[in-house]
């Protein structure tokens, strides 16, 4: 999509083709899905072929067991009671008990996600397309090609007439400062708490593990230090503060909960995602920097994990596999989404024309590694087929893509923008079906789930909407 100005000197690139990353793959990323399944590392192996061996060799010592009578046992296919005395007995309950208990204790434990809330803000806050339009001429900032710009953005991006903004960004004159910025913050962290502790009856004190993520405002106390004290949590919580991690922030969270959960047995963590925008709108003309004004809206989510075995049966999910590729150490993948200031010397966020070449590369990294978790062996067994036959043989087949439905029933595919929902369409050979949840949520934040602690409720009926094409 390419959008230009009355003259040829104001052209704007403002996004490239998410590429086609289903049609190449890196042997890399397969092994490293390989390995999530089969994790394995050097000591484990040695302990096994060191410890093994010692065992056995202990418990033939202890119980006398004499190796010549392994093939009489074999021939005579019966063990008779007279052939095993007291000591080989008491060996081998020792032996099955010890290998039980290993077992419970080393077995991977398993992570449920009970419930969660998104907090919707008060009427007061809505935002209509042609008010905030209205509201970016009026205030004055804006030359006439910035806000030409900004109205095809808007047109284009896939948000609704029902979305939100903070009272510091719509007041008149706009009042961006550290207090309007905190208030956000609280207004929208404390409300998703609020409802998630309706919602699951669980008190903040009974909380063991909170993460708190929000890219663009990181003030001092930190907002996680916000909520213990709001809340009056325990003093052994252990509360962490992400910053500046952008739209992965989310899953990064989830991920530090997780492994969090697995060192800290019969715990619950809390993780709360959002982000502030009052202190990061862009009042420039720099086009790069006016794409976060148009697509980035207030909102945020709470949810409530938890390791506990009597959390399973009230519980909505069960966390099995969770991915993640860093390709930071790139610096075209690490300047993509970039805080800075413009010419003028005004601060905001600059999302760069490579953003959706960087987005697809990682997505391919990611469901590469994926593939080998999640599906089923048939679909292994044609992707391998083929990849040898192009890898090995250099043969010219058509790569095959595997498909992804025969894996999951429902995706939920990240609404960070019309475009990359469309391109993912067309990537992975999606339904409409499919990609309703993600369009909707990009439209308006509307979860799933039932209708306890739901604030959209009432308003469910009017949803799927259709959306007009680009």
């Amino acid at each position: 999509m390419e959008l230009k100005g009355d003259s040829a000197s104001v052209v704007i690139r403002i996004r490239r083709r998410l590429p086609d990353f289903l049609q190449s793959v890196k042997l890399k990323y397969v092994k490293l899905g390989l390995g999530y399944e089969y994790s394995c590392n050097p000591s484990t192996i040695i302990m096994f072929l060191v410890m093994v061996p010692l065992f056995i060799a202990a418990v033939i010592q202890l119980t006398g067991l004499e190796l010549s009578r392994i093939p009489e046992l074999w021939q005579k296919r019966t063990l008779q009671l007279s052939d095993v005395d007291a000591l080989t007995g008491l060996a081998g309950s020792i032996i099955f008990f010890f290998l039980a208990g290993l077992y419970w204790a080393k077995r991977p434990k398993s992570i449920y996600l009970v419930d969660f809330t998104c907090y919707k803000p008060d009427e007061s806050r809505k935002l209509t397309t042609d008010r905030f339009l209205r509201m970016t001429e009026e205030s004055g900032e804006f030359n006439d090609e910035a806000l030409e710009f900004q109205r095809k953005i808007a047109k284009r991006s896939g948000l609704g007439d029902e979305t939100y903004l903070p009272r510091g960004i719509t007041a008149t004159p706009p009042n961006l400062c550290m207090s309007e910025a905190r208030v956000e913050a609280e207004m929208v962290i404390c409300g998703a708490l609020d409802s998630l502790f309706e919602k699951t009856g669980i008190r903040p004190q009974d909380i063991d593990i909170l993460v708190v993520n929000c890219s663009l405002f990181c003030p001092t106390p930190s907002l996680s230090a916000m909520c213990v004290n709001r809340y009056k949590m325990r003093t052994d919580i252990k509360s962490y503060n992400l910053g500046g991690m952008g739209c992965s922030a989310s899953l990064i969270s989830v991920d530090l909960a997780k492994n969090l959960l697995k060192a800290n047995p019969n715990s619950c963590a809390v993780v709360v995602s959002t982000e502030t925008l009052t202190l990061s709108w862009y009042f420039g003309n720099d086009r790069s920097m006016l794409l976060s004004n148009c697509i980035f809206r207030m909102g945020g989510s709470a949810i409530l994990l938890s390791n506990k075995p009597k959390d399973r049966a009230r519980s909505k999910y069960e966390l099995v596999h969770l991915v993640r590729t860093n390709k930071a150490a790139h610096d075209q993948h690490f300047n993509c989404v970039y805080m800075r200031e413009d010419d003028k010397g005004l601060l905001g966020v600059s999302l760069a024309r490579e953003l959706m070449a960087v987005a697809g590369e990682a997505l391919k990294a990611n469901i590469t590694t994926l593939g080998p978790l999640v599906l089923p062996y048939t679909e292994q067994f044609r992707f391998f087929v083929t990849l040898v036959k192009k890898k090995v043989f250099k043969a010219k087949v058509k790569p095959y893509i595997p498909d992804f439905k025969l894996a999951f029933e429902h995706f939920c595919i990240h609404a960070g923008g019309r475009a990359v929902l469309d391109e993912l369409q067309k990537n992975m050979q999606l339904s409409e079906w499919h990609m309703e949840p993600s369009r909707m949520t990009l439209h308006r934040e509307i979860p799933a789930g039932g209708s306890k602690g739901n604030p959209w409720v009432g308003e469910l009926h009017k949803y799927p909407v259709k959306i007009s094409p680009a």
